[in-house]
């Protein structure tokens, strides 16, 4: 799994990184760093519940190696 993160969204609410710290790491003002992120195997549902927390959906989980395999995080 990876998480494709667009930063132009994401407003520094932290939301993805109270439900993963070690998933989602955050600059110094609360906004997650740049660079799409690698998921290791038994960390999937940690890391989706952190993708769909985001309010902005910053976040994108991809589940395959296509791009029509990007699932939308809820809301």
């Amino acid at each position: 799994m990876r998480i494709i993160v667009q930063n132009a969204k994401c407003q520094g609410h932290a939301r993805c990184a109270v439900q993963a710290p070690d998933i989602f790491k955050l600059d110094d003002e609360g906004y997650i760093l740049p660079g799409d992120i690698e998921v290791a195997e038994g960390e999937e549902l940690r890391a989706s519940r952190g993708a769909r927390s985001c309010p902005e959906r910053a976040l994108e989980l991809t589940r395959g190696r296509f791009e029509s395999d990007v699932i939308q995080p809820r809301v």
